[in-house]
């Protein structure tokens, strides 16, 4: 089914969000240290998929082609101006009171956290194409436990983001599942494999920036998984290595 990691994960922030409204404020030392742990265990799943490529070349040249065309179309940037322009409208329409105020801000908040991101698009990648919810499974025990974090701290509005993650996953899922329709067996499954790699990449700097060594630009590079695809049918039916 390749919505179940997107509900699973769509519950689990729901799940959280609940548990922390009814919790008292989580300390900076006891969030600081679970959001480590979970930079590693990110970082550990990361390097086990980048190890399933068998063409190093196909991955340093995804890489540095889609990190220049995410640096050209500012992928990040874009990002970042759609959540703030986000937030100004959920805010603008929060004014009339307190209540729905705090319930705007949690909203938005959260919701720029668990859609803005490479592993909300790889997971739902990877749940469409083979039914592999690995990585959404993981986002959900990250995006569960950071939930009970917002929650404590910004209220119940952070239950309903997710509905836009349910809403952005599910529909990158089922997409992923018709490109069934349009290339072959061999060639799918080659490309499963390497996007998968350059995924794992991008999910290993997800894990490095959570753990806070040094700040990656991962959304630039997310234009690396297209090409990625795109490098294997290119190998596959034209350059045979």
């Amino acid at each position: 089914m390749a919505l179940w990691g997107t509900i699973i994960n769509a519950i689990a922030i729901i799940a959280g969000g609940l548990l922390g409204s009814l919790l008292p404020r989580i300390s900076e030392g006891m969030r600081h240290t679970v959001m480590q742990g979970l930079g590693l265990v990110i970082a550990v799943l990361g390097i086990s998929m980048a190890l399933k490529s068998s063409n190093l070349l196909i991955i340093i040249i995804s890489l540095v082609i889609g990190g220049i065309i995410g640096e050209l179309l500012g992928v990040e940037s874009k990002l970042i101006r759609l959540g703030r322009w986000l937030e100004r409208v959920i805010q603008r329409g929060g004014k009339s009171g307190g209540t729905k105020s705090s319930i705007a801000e949690g909203f938005v908040t959260a919701t720029l956290v668990y859609c803005i991101g490479a592993m909300a698009i790889l997971g739902a990648i990877d749940s469409g194409l083979r039914n592999n919810h690995d990585i959404l499974y993981t986002k959900a025990m990250l995006d569960g436990i950071s939930a009970i974090i917002f929650a404590s701290t910004l209220g119940i509005g952070v239950v309903f983001s997710s509905i836009p993650v349910f809403i952005y996953q599910g529909i990158i899922a089922l997409s992923a599942s018709f490109i069934y329709l349009f290339v072959s067996n061999t060639e799918l499954n080659v490309i499963i494999t390497e996007v998968t790699a350059v995924g794992g990449v991008l999910i290993i700097g997800i894990g490095i920036n959570i753990l806070g060594i040094i700040k990656i630009n991962v959304a630039n590079l997310l234009p690396s998984i297209i090409i990625a695809a795109i490098s294997v049918l290119i190998s596959v039916n034209f350059l045979q290595f």
